[in-house]
C-alpha cells in the first residue's frame, strides 16, 4: 500500500473501507458540480477505486478523509506522462490541502515514477482549483474550448495546465 507524505497530508492507496467517506464527500452540492455521476455515488466512487489505468489515494487530515487524488498515465515512450485529479471535502476548500496533495503525488510521481511531464485539466471557470494547482507550480498551456458537457447539457471549456519536473518545487 502506497503512503505519501505531504506538510499536511497523508495520502495513502483508497481502499473499500473508505468508499463511504469518498461517497459522501462526492454528494455534496460543491463536488458533484464539478464530479457528477449517477445517484448512487458509492457505487460510483467503489468503480473508480476498480479501474486498472487509474490509481486511486485517498487524502487524509488529521487522521479524517478529506477527499481523492488520482492519477493516470500515458506510457507511449514518445508521450509519457501523468495525469492527475482529485477532489476534497468543501470543508477543506481553502485550507492549502489541495495544493499539498498535488505538490505530494507529484513529488511522487517524478521521484519514483520518473515521469518528466504532468498534466490536470480544471474547468476553465474553476478559479479556486486553477490557483490551487498554479501554487503546486502547474502552468497553463491553454483552454481547450467545449472540452466536457456539464451537468446543464451544454458544453464547457476547460484548462490544460501542465508541470515539468525541472519546475517542480521541493
Amino acid at each position: 500500500m502506497t503512503e505519501l507524505y505531504g506538510a499536511a497530508v497523508v495520502l495513502r492507496t483508497a481502499v473499500a473501507e473508505d468508499v463511504p467517506a469518498l461517497a459522501a464527500i462526492r454528494a455534496t452540492p460543491e463536488v458533484r458540480a464539478r464530479w457528477r455521476g449517477p445517484d448512487d455515488m458509492e457505487t460510483e466512487v467503489a468503480s473508480d477505486l476498480e479501474d486498472p489505468d487509474t490509481h486511486c489515494l485517498t487524502i487524509r487530515h488529521q487522521d479524517r478523509v478529506v477527499g481523492m487524488i488520482q492519477w493516470y498515465s500515458e506510457e507511449d515512450p514518445d508521450y509519457r506522462h501523468a495525469g492527475i485529479d482529485l477532489f476534497l471535502d468543501p470543508s477543506a476548500h481553502g485550507t492549502g490541502l489541495g495544493t499539498d496533495s498535488v505538490r505530494t503525488l507529484a513529488l511522487h510521481l517524478v521521484d519514483d515514477h520518473g515521469y518528466h511531464r504532468l498534466v490536470i485539466d480544471p474547468a476553465a471557470d474553476n478559479a479556486a482549483a486553477i490557483r490551487c494547482y498554479e501554487k503546486a507550480g502547474f502552468r497553463t498551456v491553454g483552454v481547450m474550448r467545449q472540452y466536457e458537457r456539464g451537468a446543464d447539457g451544454t458544453w464547457h471549456d476547460g484548462l490544460l495546465m501542465d508541470l515539468l519536473a525541472v519546475e517542480l518545487v521541493r
